[in-house]
């Protein structure tokens, strides 16, 4: 009888394979899906919900739309559209803008942004938490699973729900 060493079989390999895999899907998921905005808290303390704010945003291989309405605080419209790309690594977030339509609810004019523009900042996580600074002025966002805060300092805390 002669004596072999054991090798690593093909299972093996397979399974490492789709461990490694899984990983890189489960990072791309962190953002993928559609959310609904369930509540914007205001510096006052006070809490706005459905009808008083509404928010959507889908991110989904790369691409994502973002609209929310909301009141001002003298009770005037507004709302922001926006649609651009996204790249998240491990390390970081990376937006190009392809359109962005905003009313402040001041009366102006609605302002559109067609620049193109491409912003990146860094990523931080820690277990099955991800957070970082949206590019371009925006919130700052703390992803937990099916459910993330978008904070504008001094303005609002905005709590999101993945809806799919």
């Amino acid at each position: 009888m002669t004596s072999r060493k054991p090798r690593l079989g093909r299972s093996f390999w397979f399974a490492v394979a789709l461990l490694l895999m899984g990983c890189g899907i489960a990072q791309a998921q962190e953002l993928e899906g559609t959310w609904r905005l369930v509540m914007r808290k205001l510096p006052d303390g006070k809490t706005q919900a459905p009808p008083a704010v509404l928010g959507v945003y889908t991110d989904y291989k790369g691409l994502q739309n973002l609209n929310v309405f909301w009141h001002t605080p003298e009770g005037k419209p507004a709302f922001v559209s926006r649609i651009s790309t996204y790249k998240l690594s491990g390390t970081e977030y990376t937006e190009t803008l392809l359109v962005t339509a905003m009313d402040d609810g001041s009366g102006k004019p609605t302002a559109y942004n067609l620049t193109g523009a491409t912003e990146s900042t860094p990523v931080t996580r820690e277990g099955g938490r991800l957070a970082f600074k949206l590019p371009f002025g925006e919130p700052s966002v703390v992803v937990e699973g099916d459910k993330f805060t978008a904070t504008m300092e001094g303005q609002f805390v905005d709590y999101w729900e993945r809806v799919h």
